[in-house]
């Protein structure tokens, strides 16, 4: 299961050190660099629920087998891609794949372990997703720069290949059968709407570099809001009949769930987008290598790592704190890094790798706690349906981000020159990115404030 969760993890990140490479490579303009990586992340967001049910109905191994193998699968199928356009089509069936496989993770080791068994079992799973924050920049930099058999950045999806074959076999062998005793048929239809809503609104925003804002641009809009719209009253037809939705309307009244999505949706919003601009800056700006961009990005992860198990241990007692101050650090960060790259000049990797380092400090304090600080003020019959929405939420949240700030920064760069776009023109539009995402932060702050208290903090108060 650790394989599985490496992977994932692994593959959200990895690409977008490799970004400029693909898009010199394959011909690739902005935009669809912008939908190789989000590509994915929606493509995963949308299938996390829906993947979730399929386990519990069909079985949580059978399913993280299938999962898997189409995983290896859609991977070398993206190492092998002709074009930007294959590229893509197989980074979003490969972001199902692993919306099949990563909600068995959590469904087995729940089944499977008891209660302090589980806690370790949780805490290997942590281990692990800090460690693949810490390969995704490195791995992807040095792959890229080894240019292993003349592959290039090919080698970033290979890699997936021999991993997914021996975690087949040994899950094949190991791994328990479980399912949940519930009946339910799957809501198809509602996770169909809901990502075509998604994808509708997204699509004129990425493409407005090449397509600008005509007519149709806006006609896309509102047939995606037309589209969320009718996923909304379909589920609450689908409530309203005993059934089981993709998402339940009703779940918004509920002060917790409905604050905690405006704020996962601000604060993941930021990160996917950073890490992309953030790359292109640091090679196409700066001249680095794909592994010293890596290298860069190094101490953001670092940072994270050593305050998340902070954050772990002091969730219930300050975990609304907690957040709000992890959200703000990353606001701080990013103002910090705006200020030492918006003259132009490189800034050198120390001051580089201190902004950053600040940044993986609040990283580590908010993101592992926001679902669980949402879920404390959520009815427990009501854990496992907002826990998922608020899981596919973060993925989408971070589609969202790549898509608006992502545009912002690429239509800077091409739009300050009319000849080839120079290091200030990398430097002025990673700036505009960091001062929007830093407004972010502080309103992704603001809305945690009311957020509820949990009982651990209402007792210490």
């Amino acid at each position: 299961m650790l394989f599985g969760s490496f992977m994932d993890l692994l593959d959200a990140t990895i690409v977008t050190v490799a970004a400029p490479a693909v898009a010199r490579d394959l011909g690739a303009g902005d935009a669809q660099i912008q939908w190789t990586i989000a590509a994915y992340v929606l493509a995963l967001g949308a299938g996390l629920i829906t993947g979730g049910r399929l386990g519990d109905q069909y079985g949580r191994k059978r399913l993280f087998l299938i999962g898997m193998a189409g995983f290896m699968v859609t991977s070398a199928l993206c190492a092998l891609a002709a074009g930007p356009g294959m590229l893509i089509g197989m980074r979003a069936a490969q972001g199902l794949t692993a919306g099949i496989m990563v909600p068995q993770v959590f469904g087995i080791i729940r089944a499977t372990f008891a209660p302090p068994e589980r806690a370790k079992a949780f805490g290997a799973y942590g281990a692990v997703q800090g460690l693949a924050s810490v390969a995704g920049p490195l791995l992807g930099g040095l792959l890229v720069d080894a240019d292993l058999f003349g592959l290039g950045w090919r080698t970033i999806f290979w890699i997936n290949v021999p991993v997914s074959v021996l975690a087949l076999i040994i899950g094949a062998k190991v791994l328990p059968e479980s399912r949940s005793a519930s009946t339910a048929r799957l809501d198809l239809l509602g996770a169909m709407l809901a990502a075509s809503g998604i994808l509708l609104i997204l699509l004129p925003i990425i493409q407005t570099e090449n397509w600008g804002w005509t007519w149709a641009s806006y006609a896309l809009l509102a047939a995606g809001t037309i589209l969320l719209a009718v996923f909304l009253a379909y589920e609450r037809r689908l409530t309203g009949r005993g059934k089981e939705p993709v998402f339940d309307p009703a779940l918004l009244r509920i002060r917790a769930f409905a604050i905690g999505l405006g704020a996962s949706v601000l604060f993941f919003g930021g990160i996917g987008s950073f890490f992309l601009t953030l790359s292109v800056y640091l090679q196409n700006g700066t001249g680095r290598t794909a592994w010293e961009t890596g290298l860069v990005i190094l101490p953001y992860a670092l940072g994270s790592m050593i305050t998340s198990g902070v954050g772990v241990a002091l969730a219930a007692r300050a975990g609304k704190a907690l957040l709000i101050t992890g959200s703000l650090t990353i606001a701080a960060s990013q103002l910090v890094l705006w200020v030492i790259v918006e003259d132009g000049n490189d800034p050198g990797y120390r001051l580089l790798a201190l902004a950053l380092f600040i940044g993986g400090l609040g990283l580590g304090l908010a993101a592992p706690l926001l679902v669980n600080v949402v879920l404390a003020g959520v009815p427990g019959r009501n854990a496992g349906a907002v826990g998922g929405v608020l899981s596919t939420v973060n993925q989408i949240g971070g589609a969202i981000g790549i898509a608006v700030l992502g545009t912002a920064f690429f239509t800077t760069v091409t739009g300050t020159t009319t000849g080839t776009p120079g290091p200030a023109d990398y430097s002025h539009a990673l700036g505009i990115v960091l001062v929007a995402s830093t407004a972010l932060y502080v309103v992704a702050a603001l809305v945690m404030l009311a957020l509820p208290k949990t009982a651990a903090e209402q007792v210490d108060q």
